[in-house]
């Protein structure tokens, strides 16, 4: 899995594999690119910084301060 977060556009993008990318499915703030054989392969979190703010109260209390946003 690798991740990259585009801090101009705020967008985190993690690759779930590295099949060739055949289409693609957006929900609200999440666009999901699938391969030929409808496998996710590419995560897009569109307005990563708010969606980081909103999962870190899912992270155990200690590890909450790493995904702190300044």
């Amino acid at each position: 899995m690798k991740f990259r977060y585009d801090k101009e556009d705020d967008v985190l993008m993690v690759w779930l594999s590295k099949a060739k990318i055949d289409y693609a499915e957006q929900s609200k703030d999440v666009i999901v690119h699938f391969s030929r054989d409808h496998k996710p392969a590419l995560m897009e979190i569109l307005d990563a910084s708010e969606f980081m703010k909103l999962a870190s109260d899912k992270f155990p209390r200690q590890t909450r301060h790493l995904f702190a946003t300044t």
